[in-house]
């Protein structure tokens, strides 16, 4: 069951913003908001670059977990708070990942599964 609505996924955005996610995980590294919106060719910041951006991730966070990986999403973080936006635990509470305790300790955790994962 989806919990994510599919307007990006197998388009050309999709694959070229998932490649940018398993390279970034492959390197251990992590990359912004800001970066995600320009492969996307929109805005730098405002509501609309942060719907968009958020609805592109949580397609592609949907699709690792069906695939029995972690959030890919992971490696997305805000540049004003070093972590995930409110997008990424709203998923993971939606896909039974997080219950909602500790957001710091869930992206941890995820973060490292996803290295782990891609490396």
């Amino acid at each position: 069951m989806s919990v994510v609505n599919k307007k990006y996924f197998s388009t050309q955005e999709f694959l070229k913003v998932y490649y940018k996610l398993i390279r970034t995980a492959q390197k251990g590294k992590v990359v912004y908001y800001e970066d995600i919106a320009r492969i996307m060719q929109l805005p730098a910041r405002g509501d609309y670059m942060a719907r968009e951006v958020g609805q592109m991730l949580g397609e592609i966070s949907e699709w690792e977990h069906n695939q029995g990986r972690p959030m890919l999403s992971g490696v997305v973080i805000r540049k004003d708070k070093e972590i995930p936006g409110e997008g990424f635990f709203t998923l993971a509470k939606q896909l039974k990942i997080f219950k909602g305790r500790n957001k710091q300790s869930l992206w941890q955790k995820e973060l490292k599964d996803v290295y782990n994962a891609w490396s």
